[in-house]
């Protein structure tokens, strides 16, 4: 068996049998992007029916005052919000990208997204999770955001 580890090492094989997860090795030149989630929310359920459409509007206005460190652009009109899924217990899920999978400020900016869209008004709890697929491109931005900065 020490032999087959050997020859592993030796010819750097990797293998990603059925999706799994395959972290990287001390000669990979750049690490492998995290996976993250956040949960957020008061916990507090809604005392009557809730409107999910003027939910939504306020979750992407709370979206829109969350500021990459980086651009200064906000993280909607970035581009980086792929989904807004809210479900019939109040319970908002997003799901969202940054421009690049080694952001030092990834656990940051996912933990903010996830603590201000559970203070929205109705929302009880909020989950937040980190995607790779499909990778970020600058043409994921809003015409304005791409304006702002002069790609328009």
């Amino acid at each position: 068996m020490s032999a087959d580890i050997e020859h592993l090492k030796t010819n750097k094989i990797a293998a990603n049998p059925a999706g799994r997860k395959v972290l990287p090795t001390l000669n990979d030149t750049a690490a492998a992007p995290r996976e993250l989630e956040a949960y957020g929310g008061t916990g507090m359920s809604a005392t009557g029916p809730f409107d999910k459409a003027a939910m939504k509007t306020f979750v992407v206005a709370t979206l829109k005052c969350i500021y990459d460190p980086e651009i200064p652009l906000n993280i909607y009109d970035l581009g980086l919000i792929y989904d807004i899924a809210i479900d019939d217990d109040a319970v908002v899920h997003v799901t969202m990208t940054l421009t690049a999978p080694g952001c030092p400020v990834a656990d940051s900016i996912v933990r903010e997204v996830a603590d201000r869209v559970g203070l929205v008004p109705g929302v009880k709890h909020s989950h937040v999770q980190l995607s790779w697929d499909p990778p970020w491109t600058k043409d994921k931005m809003s015409e304005e955001a791409m304006l702002e900065l002069g790609l328009l």
